[in-house]
């Protein structure tokens, strides 16, 4: 994967950089991949069922709003991003179960952590436009994460 600052370099007002800090907590530092998104608040349950399915090295974006209220993304849903070829999740929010999460092989981004677990009521949208970390973020963009930061564009600029 190309290094995000090479990437910002190298193509300039093509890319736009996430703001705010996001911590990783899974075992990846860094990754990349096509984008799918949800927007969803306090309640994980479109989460898994995306979850569940094929990654083929896609990154969820998970709009959650920022809150720090309950965990949207925890161990059992971190393994199963991971074993179902996920390049990676992104979380406007919190994640749990830290330890199990770091025991993954996909790069994991949130907010903070919560111990709190969230509702499930089935609410939020799947593969609709979200604005995380002051940027517009859609499906089928792409997405790249490192140690220096997250920045996205409109398509695969490695290709």
């Amino acid at each position: 994967m190309t290094p995000t600052a090479d990437i910002c370099d190298g193509y300039g007002d093509e890319v736009r950089v996430l703001e705010g800090s996001f911590a990783s907590y899974g075992g990846a530092t860094s990754f990349s991949g096509p984008i799918s998104t949800l927007a969803v608040f306090e309640d994980n349950s479109k989460v898994r069922d995306a979850l569940e399915e094929a990654g083929s090295g896609r990154v969820l974006v998970i709009a959650g709003g920022g809150s720090t209220r309950c965990a949207l993304v925890g161990g059992n849903i971190g393994q199963l991003a991971d074993d179902n070829g996920w390049a990676g999740i992104l979380v406007d929010g919190c994640v749990r179960d830290v330890g199990e999460l770091r025991g993954t092989t996909i790069g994991i981004r949130a907010r903070g952590t919560s111990p709190r677990r969230s509702v499930k009521s089935d609410a939020g949208e799947r593969d609709v436009r979200v604005t995380v970390g002051g940027v517009e973020v859609s499906p089928g963009m792409w997405l790249w994460a490192d140690e220096d930061g997250i920045v996205v564009a409109d398509r695969n600029l490695e290709e």
